[in-house]
């Protein structure tokens, strides 16, 4: 991968950089520490805070009390009772703090005789606690007149302090809304985690920086090992700028033995088909196993191999490999494995890399490559030969080898239920595929040399593919009943509707209605409808009717005599 990643995969795992959970653990350790050591000292201001809000209200409470009994003596003499209340009320508000900060004064039967709030808004009628007005009286009648008091009230819960005015004969009361003091407290929280993670996050810069280039080999290496591990394939750790230790040794020493193992992994990869190197490859070893399987075998064979072996020599050897090497290519690019190559002759598999839904069109798109690239061996051949002859003519002896080079196949494709897997033993095994569908797409091979035709497939070929491409259109050729069989059956020529002359499709149009005159014995109009074709595959038509009509009995099934 040119990218590290943290979201890498090996199979269903995933990967976590080391250098990762490192600076992961660090960031977690950070965290915590920043954490707890900021709620201890919040947990102890708080308190420390909570003790001189006390303090602060029983100073407050006291100059509250002096001012009472001063209005008090006042009062004696002036019988102004209004003007008592805003006195008091004028003194208590100097030392409030808080948006709701409360002073009052309520008798012992609960009637409010002043009272102020630092918020405006709010209106006082009576001292609704009823609890803890009992508990005050209480404590009063047991000889304690002043204490901290806490208090519900039509806004919320107060906290604060106490003291009983005799004069008066009620109860002094300043308190604090116990969620303003909460409001403070989680303004500091606010602003310590602010702190937290802004520290954090430098922290994580830092620590990503230095951790990144501590980590660098690792990361290169690691990066290097998913990209072996994506392609399946081993390679080699790239070291140019790696550091001078054991990392760097450890890659090396992998270095090593990776060069080894691809010398062996390639040798394997040579000799046995791609869906068992792949096999080998996650499961770590090959037995000798196989089950049935629905595929589908393509077998391609040289023409005239005998002519061209005698002919060519040990020439055919240079021939046929680099016939091959286009051939295997195209097999492989449409998701093809080589079953087995046998002189002149390659049998392919399609069904066990892919999805088996298309493997019929994958074959069908493999034999038409297949005639492709040995048409256009062909070609090179002869543009060769025209270039020679510019400056003179072929002998006897180049003109054999020339018609021995200009190769040509013929494909036959067919599919169904075989067995697939390995077989021999423990100590020499083979790849194969076994199954009477396999000797069929031989046998069709053999068909294109007597209909002169590329390609020829059955009808299991042509009715799966029907059901999800109208790439080709197939034109029924004959019934057959080849060598070993009792029964009779239909083949067909994949025509490819984006590759070949749409001049064709009327020819072999006119060649099925020609043969459905031949399969009803009506031989007569079938020769005509035959001949306005000009198409080759009709030549083993007239051949076989001549100028006889149907024989007695006649089936539509031609008999074939050969493999």
């Amino acid at each position: 991968m040119s990218k590290f990643s943290f979201f890498s995969r090996v199979g269903k795992t995933r990967i976590v950089p080391i250098g990762f959970k490192i600076l992961l653990i660090f960031i977690l350790l950070l965290l915590i520490s920043n954490i707890s050591t900021n709620l201890i000292t919040i947990r102890l201001s708080q308190r420390e805070t909570i003790r001189l809000n006390n303090k602060i209200m029983v100073e407050q409470l006291k100059d509250l009390y002096s001012n009472a009994s001063n209005q008090y003596q006042i009062y004696q003499y002036s019988r102004d009772k209004n003007s008592v209340k805003q006195s008091l009320t004028k003194a208590a508000e100097t030392g409030f703090s808080n948006p709701n900060s409360l002073a009052l004064g309520v008798d012992p039967l609960g009637k409010l005789e002043f009272v102020t709030c630092a918020n405006k808004e709010s209106y006082w009628h009576e001292f609704t606690d009823t609890e803890v007005l009992d508990f005050l009286n209480s404590q009063r009648e047991a000889g304690i007149d002043e204490g901290s008091v806490a208090f519900k009230t039509f806004i919320g819960e107060y906290f604060g302090v106490y003291k009983y005015q005799k004069d008066w004969n009620y109860y002094l009361i300043r308190a604090e809304l116990r969620k303003d003091t909460k409001a403070n407290t989680n303004r500091i929280y606010g602003l310590m985690a602010l702190m937290i993670v802004l520290l954090t996050a430098g922290f994580i810069v830092v620590g990503y920086l230095i951790i990144s280039n501590e980590f660098k080999t690792v990361r290169s290496i690691t990066n290097d090992l998913y990209e072996m591990n994506r392609r399946k394939e081993l390679g080699l750790i790239n070291l140019d700028n790696a550091r001078n230790d054991d990392v760097t040794y450890l890659a090396a020493s992998f270095n090593a033995l990776s060069s080894s193992v691809n010398n062996l992994l390639g040798t394997f990869k040579k000799f046995v088909s791609k869906d068992v190197v792949a096999k080998a490859y996650t499961e770590h070893g090959v037995a000798l196993e196989g089950k049935q399987q629905e595929l589908v075998m393509l077998f391609s064979d040289i023409k005239s191999f005998t002519y061209r072996t005698e002919t060519l020599g040990n020439d055919i050897i240079d021939v046929l490999n680099v016939h091959y090497d286009r051939v295997i290519h195209k097999v492989h690019s449409n998701a093809g494995v080589i079953g087995s190559i046998i002189g002149d002759a390659v049998l392919a598999v399609y069904g066990t890399l892919e999805s088996a839904e298309s493997k019929s069109y994958d074959a069908i798109c493999s034999a038409w490559d297949i005639t492709r690239v040995t048409a256009g061996l062909r070609e090179s051949m002869i543009a060769r030969r025209q270039e020679i002859e510019k400056k003179r003519q072929l002998t006897e002896s180049e003109e054999r080898v020339f018609q021995a080079v200009l190769l040509d196949v013929g494909v036959g494709i067919d599919g169904g239920n075989v067995f697939y897997g390995n077989i021999g033993s423990s100590e020499h095994m083979a790849n194969t595929v076994i199954g009477d569908n396999v000797n069929s797409a031989s046998r069709l091979e053999g068909l294109t040399r007597i209909y002169h035709l590329p390609v020829i497939v059955s009808e299991y070929i042509k009715d799966e593919v029907e059901k999800s491409s109208t790439r080709f259109t197939f034109y029924e050729i004959d019934t057959v009943q080849v060598k070993g069989k009792t029964e009779g059956k239909k083949i067909y020529f994949p025509f490819d509707n984006e590759e070949m002359d749409p001049n064709l499709i009327e020819k072999y149009q006119t060649f099925e209605e020609g043969l459905q005159a031949y399969y009803s014995g009506d031989w007569k109009n079938a020769r005509k409808l035959f001949k306005q074709t000009e198409l080759e595959v009709t030549e083993v038509f007239l051949e076989r009717m001549g100028n006889k009509s149907a024989p007695e009995g006649w089936s539509g099934i031609w008999t074939m005599t050969t493999k």
